[in-house]
């Protein structure tokens, strides 16, 4: 079986752009941008091992003051959307609008006798 080719077309050239890159808006000028400013990827400046290794170190330290720092108390502040947030509770603020918080204090009776009454099943934050 022999495979016969249509010779009235050329070959399909291919273009070394990826066709992600063609659909972009933003290739043309990003293609202008590096061509103007002479970018080439010979020009991009590697950091030597010293400064590596220095900033890890630096990085270690900071990471390590800031696990060291006292945590702040609880603290109260008005989210952007007009919500109360709690800080230092945990990890994330507590947010929620004042007809909640209104409706959780009036409640605050029953979740502590809610808290009593269940004191054996709960358990507190650091144990498993």
């Amino acid at each position: 079986m022999s495979v016969v080719r249509n010779s009235s077309r050329p070959p399909l050239q291919r273009s070394r752009t990826p066709w992600y890159l063609k659909t972009s808006p933003t290739f043309p000028v990003i293609r202008e941008v590096c061509a103007s400013s002479g970018f080439q990827k010979e020009n991009i400046a590697m950091s030597t091992e010293a400064e590596l290794r220095a900033e890890l170190e630096r990085l270690k330290m900071e990471n390590e003051a800031l696990k060291t720092r006292p945590r702040a108390a609880t603290s109260l502040k008005v989210s952007e959307k007009g919500g109360v947030s709690v800080y230092g509770l945990g990890r994330f603020p507590v947010t929620l609008y004042k007809e909640q918080w209104l409706k959780l204090l009036d409640l605050a009776d029953d979740i502590r006798a809610f808290l009593r009454d269940n004191q054996a099943h709960l358990k507190t934050k650091g144990s498993s």
